[in-house]
């Protein structure tokens, strides 16, 4: 009677490799723009404490700060839904690289160019390079991506972005303590941007034409489908085929589109007036940049987690506790007297994002017809645009007032546009994952 043969425990490190391995397996062909996505961010990230402080220390008022800043998100406004049915119609990866490659430029030219006019353009002109780059990256994510892991995909792209966050404010602040002002944060942001292309250029291929290779018919179509055709019936043996609405007007988009506005309403008040509410709390630029890379943390650690439970569990869930976090803290901001407990209030917040963003981008991955999406990210980045506008150019004037009135402003949004978002989109956001891609036209 032959023995049995001994069987052997693979060692900690063949473990580890045996996970690394099936990892890139799995989402080797996305790594290169989660690393330049990380390396944008990371420059991004250093830059956003600092901005409303240097353009205020440049001789910009807070009422003209506002619209300094609401020129970044208006150039975006017209750039993405352009450039993103161009990205479905062209190679990607060179519009990735050039809007990169202009972003870095435009971001370090305010240490030339001053004054509210020059900021300005340049700030238009850095939003539409961005707009160039954004919904390109995000439908070649889409596209790169099974429909069944796609919720964990846009949670690793947000982990990647927090990830550069929570690094980038440390980065610009030791760098701006160390050199003796501003300008090493923003040539820091604008080689990140650059590196960040390159890494683009040499590692993202783009995806085999056959994936995206349906018609996608021009700007001016619409469709509004009745009912849904009846599926053709499947071999046996034919691989999974993934269902997508016929037009980009469906429910799960627009309520995306509305969620979306309503979230970056707080994104545009932040970006204007955090770094001087802050301030004025007596917080100084360590502090300051600490509630930046906190913001960071909890997106970094928990979207990836989120992402694999939105992809098994629906959306619901996470948009609502997503929506609501986020707004209730807008309304804490103003009750605190000590800015250190900025802190634990931006670590409730940022979970929100965390959860809410994987959600939205796999309802928007969904929801855009094959061939189109790259202009379905277009237009929800537009939408979240538009809300992040309208904040920046109220926010400077209602502080002006009173620095807590923005703030109010904000919850105030967020719980409206949650609650549009839900009429419209409500029965669609209840949808188990399986029968979510199923998006019904209005």
């Amino acid at each position: 009677m032959p023995l049995p043969m001994p069987t052997t425990t693979p060692s900690p490190r063949a473990r580890f490799t045996a996970r690394v391995t099936a990892w890139l397996d799995q989402w080797g062909r996305v790594t290169p723009l989660l690393g330049a996505e990380f390396v944008v961010w990371v420059g991004f990230g250093a830059l956003l404490p600092v901005l409303p402080l240097y353009f205020q220390e440049e001789g910009v008022d807070l009422a003209t700060l506002g619209i300094v800043i609401a020129a970044w998100p208006a150039a975006r406004l017209v750039g993405e839904p352009a450039f993103g049915w161009l990205a479905d119609r062209t190679a990607r990866v060179p519009l990735m690289v050039v809007g990169l490659i202009l972003t870095g430029i435009f971001s370090a030219l305010p240490l030339v160019l001053t004054g509210p006019l020059a900021f300005v353009v340049l700030r238009a002109a850095s939003g539409l390079s961005t707009a160039m780059y954004d919904p390109a990256a995000r439908g070649y994510l889409t596209d790169a991506t099974p429909a069944s892991r796609r919720g964990e995909a846009f949670g690793l792209y947000g982990a990647a972005q927090m990830g550069g966050l929570l690094f980038g404010p440390a980065i610009g602040a030791f760098g701006a303590a160390l050199v003796g002002g501003y300008g090493f944060v923003f040539v820091f942001g604008g080689l990140s941007a650059v590196v960040a292309a390159v890494v683009l250029a040499l590692r993202v291929r783009e995806e085999p034409a056959l994936e995206r290779s349906h018609p996608a018919p021009g700007l001016d179509y619409v469709e509004f489908p009745h009912e849904q055709p009846a599926r053709a019936e499947s071999a046996p043996d034919a691989a999974p085929r993934e269902d997508r609405p016929t037009s980009l007007w469906n429910r799960g988009l627009v309520a995306s589109l509305v969620l979306n506005a309503g979230g970056y309403v707080a994104s545009g008040t932040y970006e204007v007036i955090w770094s001087i509410f802050l301030a004025s709390l007596g917080a100084g630029l360590d502090l300051i940049g600490l509630t930046f890379a906190m913001f960071g943390l909890p997106i970094l650690l928990l979207s990836p987690t989120a992402g694999r439970m939105v992809d098994r569990r629906g959306v619901f869930a996470f948009i609502v506790f997503g929506s609501l976090a986020p707004a209730v803290t807008a309304i804490a901001y103003t009750l605190i007297t000590n800015p250190i407990l900025a802190v634990p209030l931006i670590l409730i917040e940022a979970s929100g994002f965390a959860f809410l963003n994987p959600a939205l981008y796999s309802v928007v991955a969904a929801s855009s017809p094959v061939g189109r999406s790259a202009t379905g990210q277009g237009l929800f980045g537009a939408a979240g645009t538009v809300g992040f506008i309208v904040a920046s150019l109220v926010a400077g004037y209602l502080a002006a007032i009173d620095i807590r009135y923005p703030f109010y402003l904000a919850a105030a949004v967020m719980f409206a546009t949650f609650l549009v978002a839900l009429a419209i989109g409500g029965a669609w956001f209840r949808r188990r994952p399986a029968a979510a891609p199923e998006a019904g036209g209005i």
